[in-house]
């Protein structure tokens, strides 16, 4: 057990797509599970800061698209941050006076294109790295950009250990974003590069996203950390889309949460949670990590690299 950390998924909702608010919220957050858990490290959710536009069309048509979505994305546009900028400075300030390493979904604007990232932030060097999604999903297309293999990292961190503090624990992190966790190939990708830490930032609350997450543990045998956001109405500007028009509430659940944290071994750890905010914690032994691999190497022992191969470009 002295090859232990404790890390935490937030599951919580961006503040009506205002910046401010949502940082704020982050803080909090942030505080929270490094006083009370004693977190070394965090997982926010998909789109955290920026917002998820749950519902929204952008008033898209094939072949045509028209005023009103023109406008709705000048509002989700000015509400991403660009990377680095005073946003993630303040993320760096909160991770530096927490010792909290965070990783963080966040709209990300550059020039004139938003992206779905991930980033990695590091209480002692700041900003450290990012990961674009690599392709949005379905109607995510209209408003995000399609990341390239050159925002593919595996971050290596180590931390003190939360059972023997004399102890230094070494960790390999990498994050996957909602659904490219059904890529089979980028999954294969991060476990040749040894990853340990699989943080998922997402906004799929459905049911079945356990399972998805659990067998992923399982063939990396890697700990998955799948933090959800959770929203409802009111999370959002008064004038967002919602599912029934006609029936506006500011209870309506917008994305049901479902965060949780899974071992190794493919058993939960703590979750799934429903709570509109909560922080789950648990302790990772990355021995677990060892243990799994006596049986199962997916990029090792348990692969056939004569028959199959996998090939990245990891350029820009």
């Amino acid at each position: 057990m002295a090859n232990t950390i404790r890390a935490s998924v937030i599951q919580s909702c961006t503040a009506r797509f205002n910046l401010s608010e949502t940082l704020d919220k982050f803080e909090k957050l942030t505080r929270l599970a490094k006083e009370r858990d004693g977190s070394q490290l965090v997982v926010f959710p998909e789109g955290f800061i920026g917002g998820y536009p749950k519902w929204s069309t952008f008033s898209c048509f094939v072949g045509e698209r028209i005023s009103e979505g023109r406008d709705e994305f000048v509002r989700y546009f000015n509400a991403a941050i660009e990377i680095p900028s005073p946003a993630t400075d303040r993320i760096a300030e909160v991770s530096k006076a927490t010792g909290v390493f965070v990783v963080m979904g966040v709209i990300e604007r550059d020039v004139g294109t938003l992206y779905c990232t991930a980033i990695f932030v590091d209480p002692v060097e700041g900003l450290v790295a990012k990961h674009r999604k690599l392709l949005p999903t379905a109607c995510e297309r209209f408003i995000w950009g399609q990341g390239d293999g050159s925002t593919l990292p595996v971050v290596a961190k180590k931390f003190q250990s939360s059972v023997e503090p004399t102890r230094t624990v070494e960790t390999k992190i990498s994050a996957t974003i909602c659904w490219e966790n059904f890529m089979p190939l980028l999954r294969t990708y991060y476990y040749s590069l040894g990853t340990q830490i699989y943080c998922v930032p997402t906004v799929d609350s459905r049911e079945s996203w356990e399972s998805s997450m659990r067998h992923i543990a399982f063939e990396g045998r890697c700990f998955v950390l799948s933090a959800c956001q959770f929203a409802t109405e009111k999370d959002y500007p008064p004038d967002h889309p919602v599912a029934d028009a006609s029936n506006r509430n500011p209870d309506n659940v917008m994305i049901n949460g479902g965060s949780l944290i899974v071992s190794p071994m493919g058993k939960v750890l703590a979750g799934p949670t429903r709570k509109p905010e909560d922080i789950l914690t648990a302790d990772l032994d990355l021995d677990d990590v060892v243990r799994g691999k006596f049986d199962l190497d997916s990029v090792g022992h348990y692969s056939r690299p004569d028959v199959f191969q996998l090939k990245a470009n990891i350029s820009p």
